[in-house]
């Protein structure tokens, strides 16, 4: 399938699952990137903006974040030191980021990582951004992260959604976050209103079906409703792939110890789905291995891609 045509001053690298999209956007006086990527991958972030057809040998002059979980600020601290850069958040990230507040920003609560950096700059709904040339509009997206923001560009018919809208869904919602569906749904029906041709997603290619997108967005989030305990179930298949994304591998006998250990998994297992560690174990890695995501190696379980 052919990409999307882009105006030329925005620039895509398409990542993976533990790295969301880096957005290249190029004026002469302001070259900006949106989102950097897992902390592991940190200098891969960097060699890839340092290509010729990206920076190159270029400055960069600002980071920003369309939310602070760790897929997305994971290079924040490597490229605001490499550049001398400051790093703009939206504002309700910004107080999560000054405290570090490693249970808001899903860090030692679900066992991912970041770097600590400074948030000098703080980013507001309804505010217009001249980046790349063009005007972005900040717009409030809540629902996988309460002070999300996603970034529109009227004249361009462009959207950066973050994970506020994939081609094919959306990011995790936690089940006890305080109007997290309901918070999607407002956010995906915001974007309908908007006029879009391509949305540049923080994980996927970008696409240009912007109204299916949608449609497949809102039944997800219908099935969802009213439904905590599979909503727990989804988030903790996330989370679980994610840390399978970053390691490599986990051990198939210590896996129940593992997912009675970091919080997130004792906590929803404790409020929604009442199963011992090793039933856990045992649901989680079963959904996924129906779904094709993971595999067993020998005694590890590993992500079916690394097969």
């Amino acid at each position: 399938m052919q990409a999307p045509a882009l105006p030329p001053t925005v620039r895509v690298i398409v990542r993976d699952w533990l790295n969301a999209n880096n957005i290249l956007l190029r004026q002469p006086d302001l070259n900006v990137v949106v989102d950097t990527g897992y902390v592991s991958h940190a200098f891969d972030t960097l060699a890839l903006l340092r290509r010729p057809q990206h920076l190159g040998g270029d400055r960069l002059d600002l980071v920003v974040n369309t939310h602070c979980h760790s897929d997305h600020m994971g290079g924040n601290a490597l490229l605001a030191r490499t550049y001398g850069c400051p790093v703009a958040v939206p504002e309700q990230e910004a107080v999560l980021i000054r405290a570090w507040d490693t249970r808001g920003l899903w860090l030692d609560f679900t066992d991912q990582r970041a770097e600590r950096f400074a948030a000098a700059q703080d980013l507001r709904a309804g505010e217009r951004h001249r980046w790349g040339g063009l005007w972005w509009e900040a717009i409030e997206a809540p629902g996988h992260d309460p002070g999300a923001l996603v970034f529109y560009c009227e004249e361009a018919r462009l959207l950066i959604s973050g994970d506020a809208l994939w081609e094919s869904g959306f990011g995790v919602v936690l089940p006890d976050q305080p109007d997290g569906l309901a918070g999607a749904r407002k956010t995906l029906e915001r974007i309908a209103a908007l006029d879009v041709d391509v949305v540049i997603p923080g994980h996927g290619q970008p696409f240009t079906d912007v109204a299916a997108a949608i449609d497949r967005c809102l039944k997800r989030v219908a099935a969802f409703e009213g439904n905590p305990e599979r909503l727990a179930r989804h988030a903790l298949k996330v989370m679980l792939m994610f840390t399978l994304l970053d390691r490599g591998r986990l051990p198939l006998s210590t896996l129940p110890t593992y997912l009675d250990e970091v919080s997130v998994y004792r906590d929803y297992n404790r409020a929604y789905l009442h199963m011992t560690p090793q039933a856990l174990a045992e649901l989680l890695v079963g959904e996924l291995e129906r779904a094709g995501a993971v595999t067993r190696s020998g005694r590890f379980l590993i992500p079916a891609s690394a097969r």
